[in-house]
Order: C-alpha cells, then structure tokens, then sequence
C-alpha cells in the first residue's frame, strides 16, 4: 500500500504520512475479498462507491499564469474530501466492522489533510499541508485505494448474500485528553472534554478498547464506561499510528 509513498519519501525527504494501519488494514481487506469471506453488504457497498467517487473525481482543467498555484489546491482539496467522506461515514456508524476500520485507516493516513478531529466552525476551511511533497506523497495512495475501493463495490453481484467476517478487536493506551465534538445547528460547535465518570479525571492514563461497533475507555481508578459519547474518529485520530 505504501510503496509508492515510500519512494517518494527517500527521493524527498518529506515526512512520512501515518499509514501503517492502513496497510495493515487494505492488506486484510484485500485477503477476505478475495477469498470470498467479505461480501459486503448494501450499506458497506454505498459508503465504498461514495469514497470511490471521491478518489476518482477528476481534477478541474487549468490554464494561464495562475494556473499552477490553483492546480495545486485542486489536488489538495481532492485528498481531503477523500478524508472528510471517510469520516463522515466512519462516524455515522452503519457500516461493519471491517468497513469501519478500513474507512479509520484511510483517514488516518490523510491526517494531514485534516488538522484536528471533528474541528469546530473554520475547519470547514481547508487546511492542507505545506509543501507539494506531502501532496505527491498522498496522490501516491491513491492508485492502490482505488483498487481496493472498486473491489468493495463489486463484491458483492447480485443474487449474492452479504458476509461479514468477524471484527478483529484492539487495545491500547493513551494518555491525553477526549474531546467530544457536537454541531448542534449549522455553523455552530460544541466541544466537552470527556471525564472518567468514576473519579472525574480527564487526561488518563486510558485503556481503550474497540471492538469497531463501541469504543470503551478505562480509566487507571478503575472505572470502565462506554457512556462517553465519542465518535470513532475523536478517539482513532489521536491514538499512535499503529
């Protein structure tokens, strides 16, 4: 999945995008597509053709002395509607379990395209990275994604029943605070800080496990709560690329 990226890397010396999740997570879905052990199902296949949209979607014609500096936005603003597709669906919560983790790699891979998880009010301005070389080291995800996106979406022909694998759970720990983000009108943001609801504490350290339906935090006084009202992606994008 990274290879094209990597040689850009060494060639560059751009920073590397956090994309070990996603090959990890490209390669397992690549293995149960093609052996028949995910079959996705119509939910699973809508979101894969709105992402798929999204990585296809032609880049406007330029031309003119402006041209370049306008191209390269174009590009930019290609790579984070990819992202912002990937959670908008990720967060609404009706895909399967390997959808979701597969839609949580993506994005986390195009992080840089998105400077903090759900942001309130002026993110919904662009916020792309400096340089053309973080540029060209995402468009350099872009040919296997498309791959592995058409696959979703025709996994599944008709007369065939959807089949979901099992979900592949994770733990890690964290120590930091959760913001949890709501929109409860448009243009208006709420943000809250998440507390252990056993000692109130905010920052930790956690223990947080996901099974790709819910995510449990559990706080170092003991307390274990799923009540928290976090999104995937308030959680996933910033844990450790792992």
């Amino acid at each position: 999945m990274t290879s094209g990226q990597e040689t850009h890397r060494r060639t560059s010396g751009t920073q590397p995008l956090p994309t070990r999740a996603l090959t990890r997570e490209a390669g397992r879905a690549r293995q149960l597509l093609a052996a028949g052990e995910w079959r996705p199902g119509a939910a699973d296949a809508e979101v894969a053709a709105a992402v798929l949209a999204r990585l296809t979607a032609p880049l406007p014609s330029r031309r003119g002395a402006a041209a370049r500096r306008a191209a390269a936005v174009d590009r930019d603003r290609r790579l984070q509607r990819v992202l912002r597709t990937a959670l908008h669906h990720l967060d609404a919560g009706a895909v399967s379990p390997p959808a979701a983790a597969l839609l949580a790699a993506v994005a986390r891979a195009l992080l840089p395209w998105h400077a903090h998880p759900n942001p309130p009010a002026a993110a919904a301005a662009p916020r792309y990275p400096a340089g053309p070389a973080a540029t060209e080291a995402g468009e350099a995800l872009l040919p296997e994604l498309v791959a592995l996106f058409t696959a979703l979406v025709s996994a599944s022909p008709p007369g065939t029943f959807p089949l979901t694998p099992p979900a592949v759970p994770w733990q890690v720990s964290y120590a930091g605070p959760f913001r949890r983000h709501g929109r409860p009108a448009p243009g208006v943001w709420t943000a809250e800080t998440v507390g252990c609801p056993g000692c109130g504490g905010t920052v930790g350290p956690w223990t947080v496990a996901c099974d790709w339906r819910r995510i449990t935090l559990g706080c170092a006084c003991g307390a274990v709560t799923h009540k928290h009202g976090l999104a995937f992606s308030e959680v996933w994008l910033l844990l450790p690329d792992g």
